[in-house]
């Protein structure tokens, strides 16, 4: 990814992002590499699109030869709900159906498994990874999602599946501040923030997940610093830029 600079400790991966963190691997991908055309061009993941069914098919098993273990799907319905993967078999673990329709409601996916990669899809919400050594877990997060306490259960979901030690979060491509427009009944569920993510009517969505990630106990938060809304249109899908006719891209994790 010539064209972009990366901050530490993120790096390029081929046409997508990287980071190691304790215990763990994150990836979050870009629309870039793909099968898919038109408005979802090219690398979309998202089932509950209009685009081709075998495209989109195409575009997940490239996505998990490059990860190397099989992602797990849940239905996201901007809540906090996060699933644990204990044990295999699990439904809405690849290979099974990923339809959509029967797998599981969640915003997020945790496990302490070597064989299963929690993944979720965004098109402006934010993915967020959170690992620690001994399990990994990854959130959906968008303004609804944050305000209700996905983060903390993030957390909480790692430390239930065992990690006892420090725990290192990434924060992958979504809304920057530099673009996220809401209205005032948005602003309203951050108020006990207000003073440091509202910029006039825009919402800082990242500003708030570091806050309450490291309110949650976490030792290191790290962001991409990427804005799916003015960043290239050939690099991230957005649901705001393209007034919903988009595709989506993923944040997968997985442990080393």
């Amino acid at each position: 990814m010539p064209e972009l600079r990366l901050p530490e400790p993120f790096y390029a991966r081929d046409e997508h992002l990287g980071i190691d963190l304790p215990g763990a691997h994150a990836l979050f991908t870009t629309r870039r590499g793909g099968f898919s055309a038109g408005p979802y061009a090219s690398l979309n993941l998202g089932r509950l699109t209009d685009d081709r069914p075998e495209a989109v098919q195409r575009n997940r098993a490239k996505v998990q030869a490059e990860v190397g273990v099989p992602p797990a799907h849940i239905r996201q319905v901007h809540g906090t709900h996060v699933r644990r993967i204990s044990a295999l078999p699990a439904e809405g673990v690849a290979p099974l159906p990923d339809e959509g329709v029967g797998l599981p409601e969640a915003d997020g996916l945790a496990t302490p498994l070597r064989v299963v990669a929690p993944m979720v899809l965004t098109a402006d919400c934010l993915p967020i990874a959170i690992a620690g050594r001994g399990a990994v877990t990854m959130v959906h997060a968008g303004w609804r999602g944050l305000s209700a306490g996905i983060v903390a259960q993030g957390v909480r979901a790692v430390r239930e599946l065992g990690v006892a030690g420090p725990l290192e979060a990434a924060i992958g491509p979504g809304a920057g501040v530099c673009c996220y427009e809401v209205g005032e009944e948005v602003h309203r569920a951050f108020a006990e923030s207000d003073h440091h993510v509202r910029r006039g009517r825009r919402l800082d969505l990242k500003a708030i997940a570091r806050e309450q990630l490291e309110r949650a106990g976490v030792d290191r938060v790290h962001d991409a610093g990427l804005c799916t809304i003015c960043s290239p249109e050939s690099l991230f899908f957005s649901h705001r830029r393209d007034r919903g006719v988009t595709g989506r891209q993923a944040g997968i994790a997985w442990l080393s």
